[in-house]
């Protein structure tokens, strides 16, 4: 009788467990082992925010797959409380110790997975040591975060970082009814994840619910009183804080990788190929400890993210059982809930796209979820990013009350396909009022790109705009708002603003100097088109509209009711392109 094909799976979060079913499933005969150096596997790390901040109330509701279910379903031996402390590959084995006896024995494997998954980082300055700063990224961080809060009366927290999971813990703590401030070094929230137009959307609604935001800025030190942290000092001030959660990354864990010979590679994740393999043959990697490839660029980058760990596993899974496939790599593609708003992403941002010496077409579309005339429609603002070259899709990101997913899904499938706005703006979506309007925001996003494509329209961004009147510029801002919406809220620019509503702009073309720069503007960009096609015909030749108008505006508006505070659109006049 052959001898069963020896399987060892380092790690039983994400990628490691997926790995182990699957190659179960392709097969029956292995001797599968998962090492897991905790008591917790296969646990929702992505449900930890939620967790803490009490919409999941149960600890057990984490527990994606039961351990029992490895030994009495998939017949795999799930070693947990156990850590790998050394590869060697020359006699295919592992040595592993019992994290509660110190025990220690060998294990082989015919071929080996690693999934050591990723850490956090830390700042390591004076006061880092001090209880009441944590992370959340282990079982561990996320019941010591949940008993700190349920436990002790802390009344401010401050988040240092103002990525995904930090603002979503930021989120959960605010509904614990503490008072958060969430401390970024880079300019703007979502700073690597985000343009500055749509992150500014989404940092204002932040501020709405509560949460306190200071972006800019970089962490010092802390102090601290009889061991517990009580102030965060940053380079612009201090912060009272009877907690801190630091969330400025994560670093792939590969010490166990790189001690047994395996090739690492520039930014620090485990090299592997398509296959998953390491560059042993008979190892193979994947989840947060790996690089993956840019499916645009084809450059490498880290995804810590568990929709891509999985995706690894199964891949893994199938070719430790001789299976041959391969993974294509990713897009960055994520989703965030910020209290009632939805933000996502996908591809590459506008500043990464110039990085990559792309000639970058760009649109702002504010709109909604669904048809206008149906109850409950939601403000959407979409950004597209393009190759002005090709018209291939390369980015997309989305804010608002509205289906973001839907959008980000949509857009991740079409540049997975190498689409151009052709072929987004012909897209045969779902339509129904209840689900859509009968133009997509999507679609309208790549008509706006084509229309600029084909020299019928000319935008201009928020950043120029704001730019020239900070400048004192001489140009004319033209508002072709009603004087009711004017007073809701308007750009704040009186030296260079004409208000002329678009019913009235044939009438009183003569009040439109001929020869200014002319940026026009509304509620969403719709009639500031419309204005722009009247001026082109009567023979204005330095005319743009401002990407997005009021709907899109990163800054300040003054007036009685912001454009974020009012519903609906205006029908007769903002609905469609």
């Amino acid at each position: 009788m052959a001898a069963k094909h020896k399987i060892v799976v380092i790690g039983g979060t994400a990628c490691g467990p997926k790995a182990a079913a699957r190659s179960r499933r392709c097969d029956p005969q292995a001797d599968i082992t998962i090492i897991e150096q905790t008591e917790y596997v296969s646990s929702a790390t992505c449900g930890f925010p939620y967790y803490v901040g009490g919409r999941i109330t149960q600890r057990k509701s984490l527990d994606v797959v039961a351990p029992a279910y490895f030994k009495n379903n998939m017949n795999i031996d799930l070693r947990s409380n156990t850590r790998a402390l050394e590869i060697n590959r020359r006699e295919q084995k592992v040595r592993i110790c019992g994290v509660q006896n110190g025990q220690e024995s060998w294990i082989e494997y015919d071929k080996l997975i690693l999934a050591t998954g990723s850490s956090p980082m830390g700042l390591g300055c004076e006061g880092s040591k001090l209880n009441g700063i944590c992370s959340l990224w282990t079982m561990f961080d996320a019941l010591k975060l949940r008993e700190m809060v349920d436990g002790r009366k802390i009344k401010s927290a401050v988040i240092v970082g103002a990525g995904l999971i930090g603002l979503e813990v930021a989120e959960g703590l605010v509904a614990q009814g503490l008072q958060v401030t969430v401390v970024e070094a880079l300019g703007w929230i979502l700073p690597k994840l985000m343009d500055f137009e749509i992150a500014a959307y989404a940092e204002r609604h932040l501020q709405k619910n509560g949460l306190q935001i200071v972006t800019g800025t970089s962490v010092v030190c802390f102090e601290g009183e009889d061991g517990w942290v009580k102030k965060v000092i940053t380079d612009k001030g201090e912060i009272d804080a009877g907690l801190v959660v630091m969330a400025i990354g994560t670093r792939p864990n590969v010490q166990l990788a790189a001690d047994a010979g395996l090739a690492v590679g520039s930014l620090g994740g485990i090299s592997v190929d398509s296959f998953l393999r390491t560059s042993d043959s008979k190892i193979y990697a994947g989840g947060d400890c790996v690089e993956n490839v840019n499916r645009i660029t084809q450059k490498k980058m880290l995804a810590p993210m568990g929709s891509t760990a999985n995706k690894h596993g199964r891949i893994i899974g199938t070719n430790v059982a001789g299976g041959s496939e391969t993974f294509p790599g990713v897009l960055g593609t994520a989703v965030v809930k910020l209290f009632d708003y939805n933000v996502g992403r996908v591809g590459l941002t506008q500043e990464q796209a110039k990085a990559e010496d792309y000639a970058v077409e760009t649109c702002l579309i504010p709109g909604l979820d669904h048809a206008a005339y149906y109850p409950g429609a939601r403000k959407v603002l979409l950004k597209l990013i393009v190759d002005k070259k090709t018209g291939k899709v390369l980015g997309g990101q989305g804010v608002g009350m509205g289906d973001i997913a839907k959008r980000i899904d949509v857009l991740a499938t079409a540049i997975s396909f190498q689409s151009t706005v052709e072929d987004l703006a012909n897209l045969d979506l779902a339509y129904a009022p209840p689900y859509n309007s009968a133009m997509d925001p999507v679609h309208n996003a790549a008509n706006v790109i084509r229309n600029k494509q084909s020299g019928m329209a000319k935008g201009c961004a928020p950043a120029e705009v704001q730019k020239k009147i900070a400048a004192g510029e001489d140009f004319v801002l033209l508002d072709v708002r009603s004087p009711q919406e004017k007073e809701n809220c308007y750009i704040d620019a009186p030296k260079q603003t004409i208000l002329i509503p678009l019913p009235k702009l044939r009438t009183r073309l003569e009040e439109v100097p001929r020869e200014a720069e002319i940026i026009i503007y509304c509620q969403t960009s719709i009639r500031a088109y419309q204005a722009l096609r009247i001026l082109k015909e009567n023979g204005y030749e330095n005319v743009r509209f401002l990407d997005g108008s009021i709907a899109a505006w990163p800054y300040e508006t003054p007036g009685i009711k912001p454009y974020a505070e009012q519903s609906g659109l205006p029908m007769a006049l903002d609905n469609g392109i």
